[in-house]
């Protein structure tokens, strides 16, 4: 008498469901793990996004800067030829000394502003008295 083989484990079209629901799950990890990774490569991106935007942010603060202090330079510059037009009107106004033949190598240029120096020093001087004086309470 022969028998037949006996089952052993679960039945083919169960195995056969439960490789394919394992086959599916493991897909289905596969993928949340590549979201997982896609989304860590976004947030290091939006993490250096912001950074990009403040160094930007820094750039426009220099760069108005900049062209604050560029406009500024240019109009140094266009009065240069009014400061020197009016240093050459001044100069040819001033008398040579006589002995200018003489030392031309030596020679300095003459004093286009005058300013009174004894004045100030007389100035200067009444001021520290007063402070002086208020001081020693007189």
């Amino acid at each position: 008498m022969s028998f037949a083989p006996r089952p052993t484990g679960f039945p083919s079209h169960i195995r056969a469901s439960s490789l394919a629901g394992s086959t599916q799950s493991s897909a289905l990890q596969s993928r949340i793990n590549e979201k997982k990774v896609e989304l860590e490569n976004l947030r290091q991106l939006r993490d250096l996004s912001a950074g990009l935007a403040g160094q930007m942010q820094q750039l426009e603060d220099k760069l108005a800067t900049l062209s604050n202090g560029t406009e500024a330079v240019a109009a140094v510059l266009g009065n240069w030829h009014n400061v020197l037009r009016a240093i050459h009107m001044a100069s040819a106004k001033i008398p040579r000394p006589e002995n200018a033949g003489e030392e031309d190598g030596d020679a300095l240029p003459q004093t286009l502003v005058r300013i009174p120096i004894q004045e100030a020093e007389d100035a200067q001087r009444n001021a520290a008295a007063a402070i002086a004086a208020e001081a020693t309470g007189e």
